[in-house]
């Protein structure tokens, strides 16, 4: 018996050494990962991903801190530099007014970015919370608030924005534009939250939560929406890019923000007079613009394609 004993005491310390240390080294590289991590780790071998990431990156530097980037005062213009050629300090030359053209691209990246990240913020939070009630309620609620996002959705929302901006004349501001945008830009986020919701609320995870005698609102935010969550990221990455466009838009229409605000749209307003003589004037704003909205659109796209199961292989 004493020598019985003394083998298996050497054969666990054996075990011990060499074996458990493998067998968890077995079960951590087997270990089920996320798709959150998957995402990650598909999105750090995409070039579109960083080249978006860069981009978006020092667009919000140049909004955060435009004086790192010029020393020149974007509403300081003289009559007598109109549409002049680039100088020393201003690369861009000037515009008819004679306004450093440099240093009103670097400071309109500011109002046109903060509209963006504001609006998308609203709408996010809106449709989601319509959209995650409609699908994990169901029933009557669902049907109303998929009539009332459908009311909503029938209407234009250049058409709507335009309208609902010229009651606010004499007291538009960047929250005004926020409000009106955000008022009629949720319906599509509400749709897909909706349809997400659906997807997710039956699953085997939800009813075993249900079972538990977990309350609705609890499985709601911590077991639905979290897995609920990827097709609404995707779309927010893109919307951010398109609620800049509208701001410009409305600032092109001179109905956005007040001239006072330097902004994209506005300066690509001013500049269309000057299109035949000095075409570059249009293009600075406007190629800036175009810049910032395609770095979302690629960052959209990226995300996406690590997001969506069918192209990631599932």
């Amino acid at each position: 018996m004493p020598e019985a004993r003394k083998h298996q005491e050497h054969f666990f310390a054996e075990v011990d050494e060499t074996g458990l240390g493998a067998v968890d080294a077995v079960a951590d590289s087997g270990a089920p990962s996320t798709l959150w991590s998957e995402a990650w780790q598909k999105l750090r071998r995409r070039p579109l991903f960083w080249a978006s990431a860069g981009l978006i990156a020092l667009v919000v530097l140049v909004a955060l801190f435009p004086g790192w980037f010029t020393s020149q005062d974007p509403r300081y213009c003289l009559l007598e530099n109109s549409l002049g050629d680039s100088s020393a300090g201003h690369p861009f030359g000037f515009d008819r007014q004679g306004c450093d053209i440099y240093s009103r691209v670097i400071y309109g990246a500011r109002p046109s970015v903060l509209v963006g990240v504001l609006t998308t913020i609203a709408v996010t939070i809106l449709g989601t919370a319509i959209g995650a009630f409609a699908g994990y309620i169901g029933g009557w609620i669902d049907s109303i608030l998929s009539r009332v996002t459908d009311i909503f959705f029938a209407i234009p929302l250049v058409l709507a924005a335009i309208v609902m901006m010229q009651m606010f004349a004499g007291r538009r501001g960047i929250l005004t534009v926020v409000l009106v945008m955000a008022a009629f830009g949720w319906t599509s986020i509400a749709r897909i939250t909706r349809g997400s919701v659906m997807s997710v609320k039956n699953n085997d995870y939800v009813t075993a939560a249900r079972s538990l005698g977990m309350g609705g609102n609890s499985i709601l935010l911590r077991h639905v929406l979290p897995n609920a969550a990827a097709p609404i990221i995707v779309y927010a990455t893109v919307a951010l890019g398109t609620f800049i466009v509208l701001e410009a838009t409305l600032s092109f229409l001179g109905i956005g923000l007040p001239p006072s605000v330097v902004s994209w749209g506005g300066d690509i307003n001013t500049a269309q007079a000057s299109l035949r003589v000095r075409p570059e004037v249009l293009f600075y704003p406007a190629g800036a613009l175009a810049l910032t909205v395609l770095s979302f659109i690629m960052m959209g796209d990226a995300v996406r394609d690590a997001l969506d199961p069918k192209v990631r292989g599932r």
